[in-house]
């Protein structure tokens, strides 16, 4: 199969799935009592159609009229199905569906070229705007989640808690762990001969260290490449379509607890400030937003220097002892350095302190245990 043929295919499937997305939508409108509600899976019905009709123009261009859009029989019963589960539950589903046209359209455009494949894309980028709506507006049925939103939106360290704090943490895990576990080895297998221990334990902190630090760096790097680029995509499709952009913004507002009149004027006078416009729409429809991304710099610099501190905690009695009492001493600091930076994972996780640091303790112990068998197995074997 050519990629013509899967173009027409996928456009066909496509077509079918938004006219029948359109049809739930209306339905599920004409049993919902929430005017606010109603509204929005109205909106939502008009955008499938103009979905539908685009499809439907482009595959008569392409020679393949797929002629009057006919509901089969098990379409029918599903749609009235889901309509009798309710709103809350149809909702759930319709997400679902959103998400399976979201990956038609990633296999749509792998064959697509030029018209077809900005069309699809903006169409895609449609699609996962309707999921985030239908997303947000399954919150919107409970007034517990709304308030819940509303406090998390104030507590600001709710973004930012496991940024540069979090590197730290879990670099001085990584190091600890790695560390403790090679020297123990080493330990097993040289009969604790500091020498040996300590060019295997500095030399694993250090490369550690690095690998941590260029890792940081470069996944937040890229955070902030992926956030730059989705801005980038927003910035067009609000210059290309500012009154689809103008409407998604509406919508959202709506499902915040505004009236469309409301909503419509929030929208609006939000517009009067591109940028703001932007930002806004951009962390409301992707869920994405700047203070979320930690510095690469500041990622890096804590994730290094945490990991290599954590990495020499198991590595300093050697510098000044020799055999069983340096690894006896390396055994005690470097198991106190695992609770303590268990305990530390609550400022991230939130979890019991005590708990936290009980199982980061027995992680390392067993790791020791495990590293110090095999050491002392090599050294028989040689």
């Amino acid at each position: 199969m050519n990629d013509q043929t899967k173009l027409i295919t996928g456009l066909q499937q496509a077509w079918r799935d938004e006219n029948a997305s359109a049809r739930n939508y209306r339905a599920l409108s004409e049993r919902e009592s929430n005017p606010e509600r109603k509204a929005i899976l109205l909106r939502l019905a008009e955008a499938e159609d103009k979905h539908a009709a685009n499809w439907l123009a482009r595959l008569k261009e392409l020679g393949a009229d797929p002629g009057l859009y006919q509901e089969s029989a098990s379409e029918r019963t599903r749609r009235w199905l889901l309509v009798q589960s309710g709103t809350e539950s149809a909702v759930v589903k319709l997400e679902a569906m959103e998400n399976d046209a979201d990956a038609l359209y990633d296999d749509l455009l792998k064959v697509a070229t030029g018209a077809d494949h900005t069309q699809i894309a903006e169409a895609q980028r449609e699609e996962e705007a309707h999921a985030k709506v239908l997303n947000d507006m399954t919150g919107a049925f409970s007034p517990t989640q709304r308030k819940l939103d509303r406090l998390l939106g104030r507590e600001k360290w709710h973004v930012t808690a496991g940024g540069w704090i979090g590197q730290a943490i879990y670099g001085a895990n990584d190091g600890l762990g790695a560390a403790f576990g090679v020297v123990s080895g080493v330990a097993g297998a040289t009969a604790a001969d500091a020498k040996f221990v300590l060019l295997a334990g500095v030399t694993t902190a250090i490369a550690s260290a690095l690998s941590m630090g260029s890792g940081a760096y470069l996944a937040t790097k890229s955070e902030r490449e992926v956030y730059s680029a989705e801005i980038e995509r927003e910035r067009r499709e609000i210059a290309e379509n500012p009154k689809e952009e103008l409407e998604e913004m509406a919508l959202f507002y709506q499902l915040k607890g505004f009236s469309p009149a409301e909503a419509e004027k929030m929208a609006a006078k939000l517009a009067e400030q591109p940028e703001h416009f932007l930002q806004t729409l951009t962390h409301e429809e992707l869920g994405l937003s700047e203070r979320s991304f930690p510095n690469p710099w500041r990622a890096a610099f804590s994730a290094t220097a945490s990991t290599a501190v954590g990495a020499f905690i198991p590595v300093i009695p050697f510098f000044f002892m020799h055999g069983t009492p340096a690894l006896i001493a390396s055994f005690v600091i470097s198991t106190a350095a695992h609770f303590g930076v268990g305990a530390a994972k609550v400022i991230v996780t939130g979890r019991s302190w005590f708990k936290s640091g009980m199982e980061m303790t027995f992680v390392g112990l067993g790791e020791a245990i495990i590293t110090y068998g095999i050491g002392l197995l090599i050294a028989r074997i040689r």
